[in-house]
């Protein structure tokens, strides 16, 4: 029984997702931490029950109409729980930040600086003092209005958009316009409006070129297209887009990767000529605070920027408050490590765990007492030598008199925590169970749980020999970021793992520079100019690679209406097979009835989305099961049509495995089931919405997908910290996949903290020595026992102890 001076959270009957009626007593003022396979029901009770019912209770405290203007999750699916104080949540946010996203704004230190600059600036005689906000190239009151706030122009020329002037336009003169279709569109619309496309473009009226590959204006003509043997092609309205509106429209807006490789081909970037690169008016530029402009101050690093601020000197009572509220503020984000960001470093430059400590650091300063935070893998993106930090840090939340609730993989982690809650045994359906509440020593005598093994280090994984590599791509000259000067050898036919501090350049080498001379050379296939390197002086062997797939933890979709089987392609083969059932056939039903996105087949109450949302007015909108259909989907006629007794709406709540055996001789279905299967996600539903899927759950799906289509040519797979949001458990059955991937004759290469993977890998490429500056050079490379030999990198000490005895 609870009493006013509890020590401990105590849940009751916690059926949140797929927790089963769970009970568990968590004490306060500790360290917990929440373990579990991926999919086990960890996060449902950490953050869909705890934190959401912190949550909600604080808004009960809200005034009714300011509640309508903050997002609220609800209620969760708990019966009771008491000793519940206010939390904090900081979740992994997996969603790619916007490239007007920057450290200072991901911290809030640019708002601090462009105050101090606004109320202590240095300004010109004469000169009116400026609104914080003219100091911001994000608003319209500071953003220079050449370039809109970005820095950099992007401009096209003739000579880029027409690299063969003696071609005509028929014959593709304008290598900036799209393929296919598209292209015999414009140029017959061109037709109509009565320009010569026979005629070779350098004879073409310079009036008339600069018209056709540079004009705003968008008229539109009725075409007659000329008739192909066989084919009846009707008269049509065209509209004219001109060369550079296309290229410019593509690059800032296409989300294929390939479509704005090839337009980036068109145009040339360049500082902009009013603001210099500075993104701000002349205005804000003019103020100075320590003989610097703002936007000198925020492009230095944190370490350097706190020097400046330092000795700056007497100034007036205002410079003085701003100024040590400003160093007050960056103190824990350098605490953390980052002393080598600079505020104006773009957000999406950042590594994950670069991003994950500067929200922590905000946390840091935030000076709460008696609070709960609900962390989400804290330790996501982080190498070895960083966890001390993260752990200094968490230890200074706790003694400052609050709980720290760690939903964690990392086992350095876990083995530092006051509390462990382990979730399990499994995944979905068999797991949602609590297996161990308690003392991480109490866990070693639970014999079901996932967590033991890898917790106390038993049953260690055999040393690999590593494999011969079949060639290699070379990058000379690498200059991105912090990565100045560096040749960097992929070797081809092997996993490779590079390694490296947070902020050593990993991603910046791999996903950047690797994955765009790799795209370039995929673009160049079409017509235009030669493909610039990204990032680098040259690039030799890209020849031997037909095919880059690069694999993240980006959510497959973003409404529930996107699922395991739309994504992975299984719902068109399962709604086929509905469609050749007898009863389909006679009702003259087509595969499209048994979509829920199209009407026809769907139910039209709940318009295929199975449940309606409950307007409450004050209170957060609640979601019902669908009164008709009560969260099939469907209407009743297509409800009827069964296949071996399940309608449409049965096989989607299936899982993987149960769908294995259903669907068992369709060879479509089950290459793709098999596929889901071979990466651990037999316990996901077929139906289960996107929304529902964790970014671990997320890029497994996407591997799945890539694993069941036909081998074409050489692939080169690129994996950003692919064991990011793992269990250990799980990260087993991933690198297996991944290992079979190189045994079938493909290339793997992923950044890679977790050590076991690294000294699993035929390859290690160690960056650093530090991070920002003091990092950007390849410190080490070979096998992983080679690495762990090396002295100066800071991988290897962690390298050795993760290797086996040979």
């Amino acid at each position: 029984m609870s009493t006013p001076h509890d020590p401990y959270v105590r849940v009751r009957g916690a059926r949140e997702h797929n927790l089963r009626d769970v009970d568990v007593d968590i004490p306060r003022d500790t360290l917990t931490v929440f373990t579990g396979v991926s999919g086990s029901g960890k996060s449902s009770l950490a953050f869909g029950t705890i934190y959401a019912e912190a949550q909600r209770r604080y808004f009960e405290s809200v005034a009714p109409y300011a509640r309508r203007l903050i997002h609220q999750v609800g209620a969760p699916d708990v019966g009771e729980i008491t000793g519940l104080p206010p939390a904090v949540s900081l979740e992994q946010r997996r969603s790619a930040p916007g490239s007007r996203s920057s450290v200072g704004t991901v911290t809030t230190l640019s708002n601090s600086l462009r105050m101090l600059f606004s109320r202590a600036g240095d300004y010109p005689a004469g000169a009116e003092p400026l609104d914080s906000d003219a100091f911001s190239p994000n608003t319209a009151a500071g953003a220079c209005p050449e370039c809109h706030g970005l820095g950099r122009i992007h401009r096209t020329t003739e000579e880029l958009l027409v690299p063969d002037p003696s071609l005509s336009i028929r014959d593709g003169a304008v290598a900036a316009w799209p393929g296919a279709w598209q292209r015999k569109n414009l140029r017959d619309v061109l037709d109509a409006l009565g320009h010569d496309v026979d005629r070779p473009w350098r004879e073409l009226d310079p009036r008339e070129r600069e018209w056709i590959l540079f004009t705003d204006e968008q008229p539109v003509v009725t075409v007659h297209p000329v008739r192909d043997a066989g084919r009846i092609q009707r008269p049509y309205q065209g509209t004219y887009m001109s060369a550079r509106r296309y290229v410019m429209h593509t690059f800032a807006d296409s989300r294929s990767r390939t479509l704005r490789a090839k337009a980036e081909r068109f145009l040339t970037s360049a500082p902009c000529p009013v603001c210099d690169g500075s993104r701000l008016r002349p205005e804000a530029m003019a103020v100075t605070f320590a003989g610097r402009t703002i936007a000198g101050l925020t492009s230095l690093p944190l370490a350097a920027l706190t020097e400046v601020l330092l000795a700056a000197g007497d100034r007036s009572d205002t410079a003085r408050v701003l100024t040590a509220d400003l160093l007050a503020r960056i103190e824990p984000v350098t605490e953390l490590g980052l002393g080598y960001l600079s505020l104006d470093r773009t957000a999406p430059t950042l590594s994950s765990g670069e991003l994950q400590r500067l929200r922590l650091a905000t946390q840091l300063r935030s000076g709460l007492f008696g609070v709960v935070y609900v962390l989400d893998e804290p330790s996501a993106g982080l190498h070895p030598a960083d966890t001390a930090s993260l752990l200094s840090v968490l230890g200074r939340l706790r003694e400052a008199g609050n709980s720290v609730f760690v939903v964690e993989h990392q086992m350095d982690v876990v083995r530092q925590a006051d509390w462990l809650v382990d979730v399990g045994p499994l995944a979905g359906e068999r797991g949602g169970r609590v297996l161990h509440s308690g003392p991480p020593d109490g866990l070693a005598h639970v014999a079901g749980s996932a967590t033991r093994r890898f917790l106390f280090d038993e049953d260690p994984a055999p040393a690999r020999e590593p494999r011969t590599p079949s060639g290699w791509i070379r990058l000379r000259g690498v200059d991105r970021h912090n990565v100045r000067g560096v040749d960097a050898d992929f070797p081809l036919g092997v996993l490779t793992a590079v390694t490296g501090v947070s902020g050593s350049g990993k991603s910046t080498l791999v996903g950047q520079v690797l994955a765009g001379v790799l795209a370039d050379r995929q673009a160049a296939d079409t017509p235009g100019p030669p493909a610039q390197e990204e990032g680098c002086a040259s690039a030799e062997g890209l020849a031997a690679v037909d095919r880059l797939v690069q694999v993240d933890q980006k959510p497959i979709g973003r409404t529930p209406r996107s699922n395991l089987a739309t994504y992975t392609g299984l719902f068109d083969v399962v709604r086929k097979l509905f469609a050749g059932t007898e009863t389909a056939r006679e009702r003259s039903y087509r595969a499209g009835r048994f979509s829920f996105n199209v009407a026809g087949g769907r139910c039209e109450t709940c318009q295929g989305e199975g449940f309606v949302s409950v307007e409450l007015l004050f209170l957060p909108s609640t979601y019902a099961p669908c009164p008709d259909c009560h969260g099939a989907r469907y209407n009743p006629p297509t409800l009827e049509v069964t296949l071996r007794g399940l309608t449409i709406a049965g096989v989607l709540d299936l899982t993987v495995e149960a769908a294995a055996a259903f669907l068992a001789g369709t060879p479509a279905a089950e290459r793709s089931l098999r596929a889901l299967l071979d990466v651990g996600l037999g316990y996901l539903r077929l139906g289960q919405p996107a929304t529902e899927l964790s970014g671990g759950e997320a890029q497994r799906i996407k591997l799945a997908t890539e694993l069941q289509r036909t081998r074409r040519g050489h692939t080169l797979y690129l994996l950003d910290e692919p064991t990011t949001g793992l269990h250990p458990a799980d990260v087993e059955v991933l690198m297996r996949q991944l290992h079979g991937l190189v045994d079938a004759g493909d290339t793997v290469v992923v950044v890679e903290h977790d050590m076991a993977v690294v000294a699993g890998a035929d390859h290690v490429i160690d960056l650093g020595p530090g991070g920002g500056d003091r990092g950007g050079r390849i410190v080490a490379t070979g096998t992983p026992r080679e690495v762990a030999r090396a002295a100066g990198s800071r991988t290897a000490a962690y390298l050795a102890k993760a290797l086996r005895p040979v």
